[in-house]
C-alpha cells in the first residue's frame, strides 16, 4: 500500500516528503540603521524554536516601504531624506508569514542634496574637403534653454559623502581625408548627454552627417544630414548638401537650439543655432552647429553657442571649447575644425555642502548669492558633498 500522507496527532497532516506545515515564528528584531537619504539596513534575529523562516521581510513605518533578505541585515531602499521610519520584520516559508516583530529603533535617513545641472557633450568635427558642419553636443539640462532644444530634466537628489562619476566629452576630431569624428559624451551621475555627430566629407562617395547629440551636415551626392538622438532628444538634425550630381555645398551640423541648415546652390548650410541657459546666474548659449564648407562660393556660418565656420578655401573653424559647437566644414583637400570640448555645470544651495571636485578633473566653484555652481570642464573623476 502506498502511504501519502502521516497523522500529526492534530487536525493536520504532512504529505509524504514535507516535515512541516508550521508556518515560521517571529523573528527578534534588532537595530535599524540609515545608511543614506534612500536607503537603511534592518538587523534581526530568527526564532530559534520551530519552523525556519526562509526569506525575511522589513516593513517601514510610514510608507510600508519594504525590503526583503534570508539574512540579516535586510537593506530596504526607497526611502525619502530626512525622514524618520521604524521597521518591523516577518519571516516566511511555504507555508505562510509569521506575526511581525516589535518595531524597531527610530532611524532618520540623511538629508538629500538638490542639484541641478548642465550636461553638455563634445561636438562632432567637421569634415574636409568642403564638407558638412559637425552637429553639436547633446544638451541635456534642469534649467530651461531659452529659445527651446536641448532635453529639459529633474533635478536630482544626491547623498552627501558618496562618489558621483563626472566625464567631460572631448570634441571630435576634424575630418584628414574623409569625415570628421563624432564628439565624446559627457556624464553626471545617472545623466549622460550623447557626442555630436560628425560632418560627412563632400564628394562623390559621401554619405549623410553623422548622427548624435546634434546631427552632423552632409556631405555627398544627395546625402541627408546626420540624425539627432531621439530619447532623450538632445539637440536638432544635421543639414542637407545641395543636391548636385558631383561635389556641392555641404549642409550645416545641427544645434541645440535648431536643425541645421540646408546648403543651397551657392552657399553651404549655416550650422543650427544653440540654446541659451542660465544655471551659472547669467545666460550662456551652448552647442551651435558647425556651418558647412564650400568651394569658391560661400561657406556656412557656425551657429550661435561656439559653433565653427565652415570654409570656401581652406580649413574649417574649430567650435568653442567648452560649449559643445561643432566644427565648421572644409574645403579643397583641407581639414574641417575641430569639435569644441563638453562641460559639465552643477548648481546647489551653499547650505547643501561642500564639494570636493577630485583627482582627473579640472573644475571651479564660485557663488551666486544662495548658490554654489560648480563648473567642470575636462577629465574624468567623481565629485561628493561633504
Amino acid at each position: 500500500m502506498t502511504v501519502k500522507s502521516v497523522k500529526t496527532g492534530v487536525s493536520t497532516s504532512l504529505s509524504v516528503g514535507n516535515t512541516s506545515v508550521a508556518k515560521p515564528e517571529t523573528p527578534t528584531i534588532s537595530t535599524a540603521t540609515s545608511t543614506g537619504n534612500t536607503t537603511a539596513t534592518v538587523a534581526f534575529t530568527a526564532a530559534p524554536k520551530g519552523a525556519a523562516g526562509t526569506t525575511f521581510t522589513a516593513t517601514s513605518t510610514p510608507s510600508s516601504i519594504t525590503g526583503s533578505s534570508a539574512t540579516s541585515p535586510i537593506t530596504v531602499s526607497g526611502l525619502t531624506g530626512s525622514t524618520n521610519y521604524t521597521f518591523t520584520v516577518k519571516a516566511t516559508n511555504a507555508n505562510g508569514d509569521s506575526a511581525a516583530s516589535a518595531a524597531s529603533n527610530s532611524i532618520t535617513t540623511d538629508a538629500s542634496i538638490t542639484i541641478n545641472y548642465l550636461v553638455v557633450a563634445g561636438a562632432g568635427g567637421g569634415g574636409d574637403s568642403y564638407a558638412g558642419g559637425g552637429g553639436a553636443g547633446g544638451l541635456r539640462s534642469t534649467v530651461t534653454a531659452t529659445g527651446g532644444g536641448g532635453s529639459l530634466e529633474t533635478a536630482l537628489a544626491l547623498s552627501p559623502s558618496t562618489n558621483y562619476t563626472v566625464t567631460v566629452g572631448a570634441g571630435g576630431a576634424g575630418g584628414n581625408a574623409g569625415s570628421g569624428v563624432q564628439g565624446s559624451n559627457s556624464v553626471f551621475s545617472t545623466i549622460t548627454s550623447t557626442g555630436g555627430g560628425f560632418g560627412a566629407v563632400s564628394d562623390t562617395n559621401g554619405g549623410p552627417g553623422g548622427s548624435g547629440g546634434g546631427g552632423g551636415g552632409s556631405g555627398g551626392t544627395n546625402a541627408t544630414g546626420g540624425a539627432r538622438t531621439a530619447s532623450p532628444v538632445q539637440g536638432f538634425n544635421g543639414g542637407a548638401n545641395f543636391p548636385q550630381p558631383a561635389i556641392g555645398p555641404a549642409g550645416g551640423g545641427g544645434g541645440a537650439g535648431a536643425i541645421g541648415v540646408t546648403a543651397t546652390t551657392n552657399q553651404g548650410g549655416n550650422g543650427g543655432a544653440g540654446a541659451a541657459v542660465s544655471i551659472t546666474g547669467s545666460s550662456v548659449t551652448y552647442a551651435g552647429g558647425g556651418g558647412g564648407g564650400t568651394i569658391g562660393q560661400t561657406a556656412g556660418t557656425g551657429g550661435s553657442g561656439g559653433g565653427g565656420n565652415g570654409s570656401a578655401s581652406g580649413v574649417g573653424t574649430s567650435g568653442t571649447a567648452n560649449t559643445g559647437g561643432g566644427g565648421g566644414g572644409g574645403t579643397n583637400g583641407s581639414n574641417g575644425g575641430a569639435g569644441g570640448s563638453g562641460v559639465v555645470i552643477l548648481r546647489y544651495l551653499t547650505s547643501d555642502g561642500t564639494i570636493t571636485i577630485g583627482a582627473g578633473l579640472t573644475g571651479t566653484t564660485a557663488t551666486d548669492g544662495s548658490h554654489k555652481v560648480t563648473t567642470i570642464t575636462a577629465g574624468t573623476g567623481n565629485v561628493s558633498w561633504a
